[in-house]
């Protein structure tokens, strides 16, 4: 049986999000990353540019409060229409979902590949420099800062934390295997699938 939905973690500038894509063609699934964005707007009414910098990044509005009688700030209410979205997607299959914390939220469904991708930091500066070119801030704290927004948001809204090779079905290193390999490890992997639930705490 093949995995009707893979999610894939991914560091900053290891090639996580053109692996995912690589995935999705070979297995003519729909891929979804930054065109969820579109999306969660439709659903929530919220402007796309809040999306883009809170939507799996702790941003610089994550403590600001909305008048909900819920009391939630309005990042836990973007994660919980981002969670719908996710699930809905799910739920039809056939698809690769890139960060937003998929993989947590798709722990118990038998259906779903997770998948984390990571390299060293020398690679990944090499390639953030190569797919989105120089800025006034060096490469080392682009990288630094990325990994820490990435962190802190997962692991609020997860409790997990992240990165931790047990939650995660599949772990590939893009430092030593080039990324159209990895993607053919991750297509394997999928046609080869036994479905089962994911342990959602450790042992």
């Amino acid at each position: 049986m093949t995995a009707k939905v893979i999610t894939i973690t991914r560091e900053f500038g290891s090639g996580g999000r053109t692996v995912g894509r690589m995935v999705a063609d070979a297995l003519g699934y729909e891929f979804y990353d930054w065109n969820l964005v579109d999306k969660i707007a439709t659903e929530t009414g919220f402007a796309k540019q809040f999306i883009e910098e809170n939507g799996e990044e702790q941003g610089r509005f994550s403590t600001m409060l909305t008048s909900s009688s819920f009391g939630f700030n309005l990042n836990e209410q973007l994660f919980e229409a981002q969670s719908n979205v996710i699930f809905k997607l799910a739920e039809k299959g056939g698809c690769v979902i890139v960060g937003r914390c998929a993989d947590y939220l798709l722990r118990n469904d038998p259906n779903t590949l997770c998948c984390f991708i990571y390299a060293n930091e020398e690679s990944r500066k090499n390639r953030v420099v190569q797919e989105y070119g120089e800025t006034d801030i060096p490469i080392g704290k682009r990288l630094k800062d990325k990994d820490k927004r990435r962190k802190a948001h997962y692991q609020y809204f997860t409790s997990r934390k992240w990165g931790r090779s047990f939650y995660y079905d599949l772990c590939i290193d893009t430092t030593r295997i080039p990324l159209n390999e990895a993607a053919s490890l991750i297509v394997s992997a999928a046609q080869n699938f036994t479905p089962s639930v994911l342990r959602t705490d450790e042992d």
